[in-house]
């Protein structure tokens, strides 16, 4: 995972497991930085309602470009959007377990569908990558902690994608 591609744009784009690398007829735009937080909350599991799991609800994060400059954040839906005032919402299609202990997934995301007409209004494919952080604690939560919410500190590279001219 430590290799990189050279993109067109310049941006150098990690090595990946194939089945969450963008389709070939894209091209990464843009790189950024993530900082921010994983909101979980305390609720009763899915599958069994007897018990209680910390349930993801949020990510919430400021997004840099290479040069540490505020590009956007990044929010609930999931949700991009640029200091520009357009937004991408997109849908995760395919994961890989990330390298690092207790970081959340390396993620492949495609577009739902974008706003405005701003740098993210052309965006087809994220890639969450380089994660740090993020996970819930591995012990459930008990019922002393139902409907309290947990911030898990995150980090992560956003790779933007756009179709290739």
């Amino acid at each position: 995972t430590g290799c990189t591609a050279e993109a067109t744009t310049g941006v150098a784009i990690p090595m990946v497991p194939a089945h969450i690398q963008a389709p070939p007829t894209e091209r990464v735009i843009i790189e950024a930085a993530a900082k921010g937080v994983q909101i979980y909350e305390c609720r009763p599991a899915q599958d069994t309602p007897t018990r209680l799991e910390w349930i993801f609800k949020a990510p919430q994060a400021e997004l840099f470009d290479p040069q540490g400059k505020v590009i956007g954040r990044h929010y609930a839906g999931p949700i991009w959007e640029s200091t520009d005032g357009s937004k991408v919402m997109g849908e995760a299609k395919a994961q890989a377990e990330a390298p690092e202990p207790g970081a959340i997934p390396w993620l492949l995301i495609a577009a739902r569908s974008t706003e405005g007409r701003g740098v993210f209004s052309q965006i087809t494919h994220i890639q969450r990558l380089n994660t740090t952080g993020g996970k819930p604690p591995q012990t459930g939560c008990d019922a002393s902690q139902r409907g309290q919410v947990l911030r898990v500190p995150y980090a992560a590279t956003y790779y933007f994608y756009v179709a290739k001219p």
